[in-house]
């Protein structure tokens, strides 16, 4: 529960006293310290049924039983509640005293008080092993309940793991496949994955066809299809075809992997809340034993009826109530819980702070490209003004482009895929930057470009004056083509709106943010995409350096900002958000750069993870007030100071059972964010 501490065992913290998480739990194992807070919660409850029924059943009355009542219980204490005092010692050595501190003063008192009457008494009498075994018993109760529910918090973690396959197909150089372990393959290497199988790594496709459910990343139910040269994400489930993979790297490099590493960091974090449970902890453990002195002096010097086994006792169910291991569960235990619930969700926080922060977030700037767009131009229209089809113009125009890296050349060849066109192969092939393409096609020359390459070599464009122009203000590019010096038509694009942005920008702005686009795009362009997607507030051509500025300027008038983008361009604005959100699917920078990143690149995660993190704190919230009311009632109960109103005062035994209690209390509480 203390992020700040590491090691490379198990064991427990030096400064709450608590078990160590792992950093990364393993599949199919189980915590080390449940295992051994177990065992000695078994041999405890064996000792203590003999030792309940000697002293409410009254077997063995008189000093036979009294020595064996201190056998079964010294077996108990000794044994059983070693890691207490153990813990116990430890932290008055490290002058941290933590909830173990209390426990093993407690258990103490109780047990050598009674061993000192019983050995030294004439007449013994007050004997506590019973209520030193029983609460040793009921801490360990607890103990084992809360690890058990405390280690449900790594089944999101678990459940990414056991999404990679343990074993991958590799071929070698003479095409023969080997099974090997997934921790065997290297970047290179030549992978098969049969029908049903999962992605054992990254890659792309080298050959075959099939669809893959790539849910785990996107959300999206409806599987992709993949042909050769598709990329592949490990952990995805191959469909019914067969395929042939390149792995780009090993599996512990790939993008499960680096999932798993983010959320198992971000549940280390700290929530700025908890600097509140911080400062009250400081204090707290001096302020219980000062309490438990007071209780101890009330019963034993100002009652009329003073008696020393009745002040022991008062102090020691004080000790025993105050515990703050439920104060110390409060916050991480959301926090763990939470981070598993947005990484199922495909939302990775880098730290808790950005979970408390996305509540607070009263404004939200949208980079255009990549985040409200798909991040590519698609081909939206063919004008012909020839004799030729629209088919027969995209023939030729692929076949032109399809030895061009131009982004709109590229949309063109898929196009034309897409179709099932047959592509030929051009000569004299001519780039001119910046302006288009020229070649030789079955004997004709070809060109496709711009209005200034059309003009550089005097060809006229007139009739497509007017369609030039309506592009232009819906925010499109054009590209024209001419045969043979003649302008036969022309090809309309324009980077495609994310299915569902426009619905899901509503839902934003009716839960109060302010939706401020923020693009490096031309002014007509923006202004055409804002429009359709009803953003009234709109930055177009700004500068990368210069995002970083708007976002800063905002935050001077006193918002809490929220920026959402995926280019390294993005990755300053980014930063100095008070909440950067990344699109998964965009750059590394921009990745390295938020505190939120939506795996599927799907605006919808803003949503799901304002969502996320309101439930969250308040579910923090709730923690914090029943820790706090617990201990604001429990403590002056036990030490007896509200007898004058409330004539119950509860035994330590009974002290123990409500501390164990109000623990588990907070971590069912906590897992219900799941």
């Amino acid at each position: 529960m203390c992020p700040s501490v590491g090691s490379d065992s198990s064991g427990s913290c030096p400064h709450c006293g608590m078990a160590l998480e792992a950093r990364v739990p393993a599949v199919g194992e189980e915590n080390p310290e449940l295992g051994y807070m177990l065992r000695r919660l078994w041999f405890a409850l064996a000792c203590m049924l003999p030792l309940l029924a000697i002293t409410l059943g009254g077997l063995l009355p008189g000093t036979p039983g009294e020595w064996v009542q201190a056998l079964l219980a010294s077996l108990v204490v000794l044994y059983s509640g070693w890691p207490f005092f153990q813990r116990g010692y430890e932290s008055v050595l490290r002058r941290r005293l933590n909830m173990f501190t209390l426990i093993a003063m407690g258990v103490g008192v109780a047990y050598g008080h009674s061993l000192f009457l019983l050995i030294l008494a004439s007449e013994p009498g007050g004997l506590h092993f019973q209520a030193a075994a029983m609460i040793i018993c009921l801490v360990l109760l607890g103990q084992v309940l809360e690890l058990s529910a405390r280690q449900r918090t790594g089944r999101a973690i678990t459940a990414l793991l056991n999404l990679s396959p343990k074993r991958a197909q590799r071929l070698d150089g003479d095409g023969l496949e080997e099974e090997i372990l997934i921790a065997e393959v290297v970047a290179g290497d030549r992978l098969r994955i049969r029908p049903g199988e999962r992605i054992p790594v990254d890659g792309r496709v080298l050959e075959g066809l099939s669809e893959v459910d790539e849910a785990m990343i996107s959300g999206e139910p409806m599987p992709v299809s993949k042909a050769e040269g598709a990329a592949l994400i490990g952990g995805t489930l191959n469909g019914r075809g067969s395929l042939l993979m390149r792995a780009d790297h090993g599996a512990d490099e790939g993008l499960l992997a680096r999932m798993v590493a983010q959320v198992a960091r971000a549940q280390r974090s700290r929530a700025p809340v908890q600097g509140l449970v911080d400062r009250v902890a400081a204090f707290f453990v001096p302020l219980v034993l000062l309490i438990a002195l007071a209780s101890f002096c009330y019963w034993y010097f100002l009652r009329d009826a003073a008696d020393l086994s009745t002040a022991i006792m008062r102090a020691i169910a004080v000790l025993v109530v105050a515990c703050p291991c439920a104060l110390g569960l409060a916050t991480p235990m959301s926090i763990m819980v939470t981070m598993g619930r947005a990484a199922q969700k495909g939302l990775l926080f880098r730290n808790a702070e950005a979970i408390e922060a996305l509540q607070t977030v009263d404004t939200l700037l949208l980079d255009k490209t990549g985040t409200l767009t798909v991040g590519h131009p698609e081909l939206t229209r063919i004008l012909p003004l020839a004799d030729l089809d629209a088919d027969a113009m995209l023939e030729l125009a692929a076949s032109l482009e399809r030895s061009s890296e131009h982004p709109l050349g590229t949309a063109l060849v898929q196009a034309a895929e897409a179709r099932g066109l047959a592509l030929e192969s051009a000569t004299n092939f001519v780039a001119v930057p910046g302006k288009g393409v020229l070649a030789e096609l079955g004997g004709k020359r070809v060109l496709l470009g711009n209005e200034s390459l059309l003009r550089d070599k005097g060809l006229e464009h007139d009739q497509l004056a007017g369609d030039l122009n309506k592009l232009r203000q819906a925010g499109s590019s054009a590209m024209i083509m001419a045969i043979d010096d003649r302008v036969i038509g022309l090809f309309a694009f324009a980077d495609q709106i994310k299915a569902g942005s426009k619905h899901l920008l509503e839902d934003l702005a009716e839960d109060g943010l302010r939706l401020i686009m923020l693009t490096g795009d031309s002014q007509k362009t923006a202004a055409a995409v804002a429009e359709s997607l009803g953003i009234s507030e709109v930055h177009a051509a700004v500068l990368p350096e210069d995002k970083r500025g708007v976002v800063a300027e905002l935050q001077e008038q006193g918002l809490q900002v929220a920026m959402a983008g995926d280019g390294i361009n993005d990755a300053a604005a980014l930063a100095q958000a008070d909440v950067g959100i990344a699109m998964g699917t965009g750059s590394d920078v921009a990745i390295e750069s938020a505190s939120l990143t939506l795996v599927g690149g799907e605006l919808r995660g803003i949503k799901d993870a304002r969502r996320l993190s309101r439930v969250s704190l308040g579910n923090i919230r709730q923690n914090l007030c029943l820790a706090f009311a617990y201990n604001i009632l429990a403590i002056p109960l036990a030490g007896g100071f509200l007898e004058d109103w409330i004539t119950y005062t509860p035994s330590p035994t009974v002290a123990a059972a409500a501390m164990a209690a109000s623990s588990l209390v907070v971590v069912l509480n906590a897992l219900r964010i799941r």
